[in-house]
C-alpha cells in the first residue's frame, strides 16, 4: 500500500425501493423467498438472530465494510442509516473481535433502522436483546475492536456469502438472512405466489395425514432393489 487510505469513504446516491414495495415483502418466509429464487439468496447460516423471538424485519440494505479489528464502518453507517433502512456490515466474517455492541445497536434504534446484519461477531448479547432491534451475526465474543479504519458506506459488499447492494430488500425471520436484489424484486413476489400456494398444499396434505409426497412415490418407483 503506497498511502494510507481514508480512514472513512461514503459513497451516496443510491436507488431506495419504494415503500410499498417493500411492504409486500413483510412477513414473507426466508425458506419461502429462497424457494422463489431457485435456491440461493441466503447468507451464511452462521448469521443468526441474537433474539430469535423478534428477528422478523424487512427493508433496504445499506451496505458498509469495516476493517477486520474496527468499526469505523459501523459509525459510518450508523450516521448515514435512514428510518427503515438495515444496515448490513461486511467485515471480512473477522472472529477476534466485535464489530458492534449494545450501545451501537441501541443508537440505531434511536434512529429507526429497521435491523442490524453483519457477517462479524457481536457483543453485549443482552444489551443488544434489550434494544429490541433485530440484530444478526456470526457469534458473540466479549473482545471490543479499535476505531482507526478504513472504513466504507454504501458501496457493495459481499455479507455471508451474498453479494449486498444498497437498496437490495433484505429479509429476516429467526432461520436466517435473505437478500432479494432489488431490480429481481416483483419476479421474485410472483415466484412466492407459488412458493406459497405449494407449501400451503403440502401443509394440508401432512395435516391430513400423508405419509409420502409424489416426488417420494416417483424416486421409489425407480429405486433398484437389493437382497439382505
Amino acid at each position: 500500500m503506497l498511502d494510507n487510505p481514508p480512514l472513512l469513504k461514503i459513497h451516496r446516491g443510491h436507488r431506495r425501493p419504494d415503500p410499498a414495495l417493500l411492504e409486500r415483502f413483510r412477513g414473507a418466509q426466508t425458506s419461502h423467498l429462497v424457494d422463489a429464487m431457485d435456491g440461493r439468496g441466503a447468507m451464511d447460516y452462521r448469521i443468526k438472530p441474537m433474539d430469535p423471538e423478534r428477528a422478523a424485519f424487512v427493508g433496504p440494505a445499506l451496505t458498509a465494510f469495516a476493517y477486520p479489528a474496527d468499526v469505523v464502518g459501523v459509525f459510518g453507517a450508523l450516521a448515514e442509516a435512514q428510518p427503515g433502512d438495515v444496515i448490513v456490515v461486511a467485515n471480512d466474517s473477522y472472529t477476534t473481535t466485535a464489530v458492534v455492541g449494545d450501545l451501537v445497536i441501541g443508537m440505531m434504534r434511536n434512529k429507526g433502522v429497521a435491523a442490524f446484519v453483519t457477517d462479524g461477531l457481536a457483543r453485549d448479547r443482552a444489551g443488544i436483546v434489550a434494544t429490541g432491534l433485530p440484530t444478526f451475526a456470526a457469534g458473540i465474543i466479549p473482545a471490543s475492536p479499535a476505531a482507526n479504519g478504513p472504513g466504507e458506506v454504501g458501496a457493495p459488499v459481499v455479507c455471508g456469502g451474498i453479494p449486498v447492494r444498497s437498496g437490495d430488500i433484505v429479509v429476516g425471520d429467526a432461520d436466517g438472512v435473505v437478500v432479494v436484489p432489488v431490480e429481481r424484486a416483483e419476479a421474485v413476489l410472483a415466484a412466492l405466489d407459488a412458493v406459497r400456494a405449494a407449501e400451503a398444499k403440502a401443509v394440508a396434505a401432512v395435516e391430513s395425514g400423508a405419509t409420502e409426497t409424489e416426488k417420494l412415490r416417483k424416486i421409489m418407483a425407480t429405486a433398484v432393489i437389493l437382497g439382505g
